[in-house]
């Protein structure tokens, strides 16, 4: 089973995006039963992040993807609920463009749930002493978009394919002059390991009860 995670580049001038430095870590491991992870770094592009992240599903045909962005200011890996269909920031993404107040899609609905074990997934983080907890959406900004598009595409695919998104903190080395909340790397990467493989751990049990009606 492949699960593809994608992070994003950094942002906004920093050196680090906590996403990407998490699950580039996890590029080419294979782990648990036969479950082979893959790593895609997005730019923070409107334009360009989602069909990024979809070319990417295309090349390397997973069966989950786990699509990660950061998210600065909260202290715990936050699995998102959903997937809202609107854009709206007053910061620009990394190609200096500003959207307000505007859909993503104009016929899709408006909203999407992740198709991820989320529940299990907060719970197997928390048994490794790591924080995590719910959150409800993606916000309004690239994270969503992409979160959005991804769920929107998979539905054109010929292959059946699990999606969704999780936030992380910031690094601990993005905060050494700030009181933001961090986590280190390894707690990071470790998160996002055990989030493919609940995904897949789910997917295949999934898999097998349809296989025995």
């Amino acid at each position: 089973m492949r699960v593809l995670l994608s992070g994003f580049a950094p942002f906004g001038g920093s050196k680090w995006n906590a996403s990407w430095e998490a699950v580039r870590r996890l590029d080419g491991m294979q782990t648990g039963e036969s479950i082979e992870l893959f790593a895609t770094k997005l730019p923070v592009t409107y334009n360009e992040a989602a069909e990024r992240l979809l070319a990417s599903a295309r090349v390397i045909c997973p069966d989950i993807i786990i699509a990660v962005g950061q998210a600065g200011g909260r202290k715990a890996i936050t699995p998102e609920c959903f997937a809202v269909n609107r854009i709206h920031s007053e910061r620009p993404d990394n190609d200096g463009v500003i959207i307000k107040e505007q859909r993503i899609s104009e016929n899709g609905p408006q909203r999407y749930a992740s198709d991820l074990p989320l529940n299990e997934i907060v719970s197997a983080i928390q048994h490794m002493n790591i924080p995590a907890e719910l959150s409800e959406d993606a916000g309004t900004f690239v994270c969503n978009h992409v979160f959005y598009n991804l769920m929107h595409g998979l539905q054109k695919f010929e292959k059946p394919i699990i999606g969704g998104f999780i936030h992380v903190p910031y690094l601990s080395e993005q905060i050494k002059n700030s009181e933001s909340p961090s986590l280190h790397i390894e707690q990071l990467t470790e998160a996002m390991r055990i989030a493919a493989v609940e995904s897949a751990h789910d997917l295949l049990n999934q898999t097998k009860l349809c296989e025995t009606k």
